[in-house]
């Protein structure tokens, strides 16, 4: 029987019930084995602090503290799993405990609700997969600016309303997806860190009697600062889902926007890149067909997580503070948000890696419009006033008299000429180091230390 439970002889309860449990738990189990680490990480921090104002001795801190670290030893080795009649992953490691030292397994939840405990096991798990993110978003970023110094002097028509409009590279490109995710990186550093606050110790939402040292397990578990009010560490359920999935989406619309771009590269109307045949898949019935499926796959995966964050939206409308039990379905939104992106971040460094770009594209006379503001910038620096020039090349092209001026003199920052990738891997670096998870990884070693 669990703790909440209510005694009912009904003998047509039974039925009922298992009704009722289903609707409620529902995926619950499934999404809580993300979270096995992450609580018992929690439990060590919140053991530690117990036994600091007397309601652990240090015998049973330490027989605790190594039983903890064994169950973390079984997760890590893919041996633990919530049983069945366990409601969720907090009850299987109390279990366990239990089942090993008997009323000291039992003292652990002193001074804690399940509400605090799912929300410390919520900020570490989200914590530590927004990291991931940054470390994966970070070796695309290199990947493309690699691939930025590498075709610097590669050009490619520029495009607006999809008509020919002034000479680009595949320098710029690239490079410009590139500052993209060194800004997508600074969203999820602002999600990061509303992840990285310490929400235990405020209980059901109205902290304890007992008098908990909410400063120590924040120093435990490597939190940047307390969510002091323990009303407000409750209401942090939702904001804090619903920043991280914004931060995901933000990489996300990146990744989706270049997938696009890949597409209409490939297609043998543009013709700029070519991707090998591993990236592409053949027709049933065309035999000359190499479909960009893997593009097409990214771009739908990317553009459905960018809907995610208006989910959790919805999930949240017009609820009061306070625990309810609608977030439980956050994490169905959340926990494989972060599988999906990971998965589109690795395969998007891997087509990186592998696209061909195509040098010379310039030299087709069908782009010699392209070169327009070129032959305007020329009579400009002849003397000539912006808009007379402009008016004299229109007439140009109008009577058939134009001729494309190919040479090239863009010399500003963040032009064909002068790429600026120095400043963009400058900004990255910035946003990188501001995480700060140095802090964190140590911490969390000091805690699974014998």
């Amino acid at each position: 029987m669990k703790l909440w439970q209510k005694d009912n002889t009904d003998p047509n309860s039974s039925a009922a019930a298992a009704k009722i449990e289903r609707f409620t738990v529902g995926r619950d189990r499934e999404m809580d084995v993300y979270l096995a680490p992450f609580d018992v990480l929690g439990n060590l921090a919140h053991a530690t602090m117990l036994e600091t104002i007397g309601l652990l001795t240090n015998d049973e801190l330490s027989v605790l503290c190594a039983e903890l670290l064994t169950i973390y030893r079984q997760i890590q080795e893919g041996q633990f799993a919530i049983e069945d009649g366990v409601e969720d992953v907090h009850s299987q490691v109390e279990l366990l405990l239990t089942r090993k030292l008997g009323d000291i397994g039992k003292k652990i939840h002193s001074g804690r609700s399940r509400n605090d405990q799912v929300l410390v096991d919520l900020k570490l798990f989200t914590r530590d997969r927004l990291w991931q993110v940054a470390e994966a978003a970070r070796q695309v970023f290199d990947r493309l600016i690699a691939r930025s110094e590498q075709h610097r002097n590669d050009l490619l028509p520029g495009y607006t309303h999809l008509q020919i409009a002034m000479p680009s590279s595949f320098g710029l490109w690239f490079g410009a997806y590139a500052e993209a995710l060194a800004d997508d990186m600074l969203t999820l550093q602002a999600a990061y860190r509303l992840a990285n606050r310490n929400p235990l110790g405020s209980g059901a939402g109205y902290g304890s009697s007992f008098p908990l040292n909410r400063t120590l397990t924040t120093e435990l578990l490597g939190f940047e600062g307390l969510h002091v009010n323990v009303v407000y560490a409750q209401m942090s359920r939702g904001k804090t889902e619903q920043t991280a999935l914004t931060a995901l989406a933000a990489v996300a619309a990146t990744l989706s926007r270049m997938a696009m771009d890949i597409c209409l590269y490939n297609s043998q109307n543009f013709g700029f890149l070519t991707l090998p045949d591993a990236l592409t898949t053949g027709s049933s019935i065309m035999p000359h067909k190499k479909n960009p499926d893997v593009a097409e796959l990214l771009r739908a995966k990317t553009n459905r997580l960018k809907a995610l964050p208006m989910e959790v939206t919805l999930v949240m409308s017009n609820l009061p503070s306070g625990y309810h039990r609608d977030m439980q379905l956050l994490k169905e939104i959340l926990m494989p948000a972060f599988d999906e992106i990971l998965d589109c971040l690795q395969i998007t460094d891997f087509m990186l890696e592998n696209v061909q770009v195509k040098p010379n594209l310039l030299a087709d006379p069908k782009y010699d419009l392209l070169f327009s503001v070129e032959r305007v910038n020329e009579l400009v620096l002849q003397g000539v006033p912006f808009r007379e020039a402009y008016r004299i090349v229109k007439t140009e092209v109008e009577g058939g008299t134009y001729t494309a001026p190919r040479d090239l003199h863009h010399t500003h920052e963040g032009s064909i000429g002068n790429l600026g990738n120095d400043q963009i891997v400058a900004y990255m670096d910035t946003v990188f180091q501001g995480f700060g998870v140095a802090r964190v990884q140590q911490a969390v070693e000091r805690l699974l230390q014998p």
